[in-house]
């Protein structure tokens, strides 16, 4: 590959990493090609980009990035993809249904998600359970409601007392 290829490639991985808030790094070293084109389907049923990489461009463009990443270099071995989210638990929650087939690949080597880095496909379970912004707000937003709906509901259940004693 030419230098100038190399920049380019470096350039673009950079963009998707400042597009993208959340990333994880994916062996998927042996696949064969009906699960790789599995994968690319509900990559994209999800919303996830995946890219496959050289892992000496990708820790370049992560070097250039702002991020903190240094921990995942090792995981920086064999074939690897980048899965793209905006949302932390997607990817992992899609890795994990091949998990459960005992597909062996494709296989967590590294993640960051919300800021922080998990190296190990070992994380798997903590990542699928993080929480979404959108999941977050609606427990929230679930925790604000219910005491103003039982207040509600007290003051709709005297109103009814009222009536009956009235009549």
């Amino acid at each position: 590959m030419r230098k100038e290829d190399k920049v380019t490639v470096i350039a673009q991985l950079g963009d998707l990493l400042k597009e993208y808030a959340h990333f994880y790094l994916v062996d998927v070293e042996g696949m064969n090609a009906e699960t790789t084109a599995d994968m690319r389907r509900k990559c994209f049923k999800n919303e996830v980009k995946m890219v496959v990489v050289k892992n000496t461009l990708f820790q370049k463009a992560l070097e250039a990035s702002e991020l903190q990443c240094e921990e995942m270099f090792p995981a920086l071995v064999g074939n690897t993809a980048v899965v793209f989210s905006n949302v932390a638990n997607k990817p992992a929650k899609m890795l994990k249904e091949y998990a459960s087939k005992k597909a062996e690949k494709p296989a967590l080597k590294a993640a960051y998600a919300e800021g922080t880095v998990y190296v190990g496909a070992d994380q798997l379970n903590t990542l699928a359970a993080l929480k979404s912004k959108n999941e977050l707000i609606a427990d929230v937003i679930a925790a604000l409601e219910s005491p103003i709906m039982n207040v509600i509901n007290a003051l709709e259940h005297k109103d009814e007392q009222k009536e009956a004693a009235a009549e």
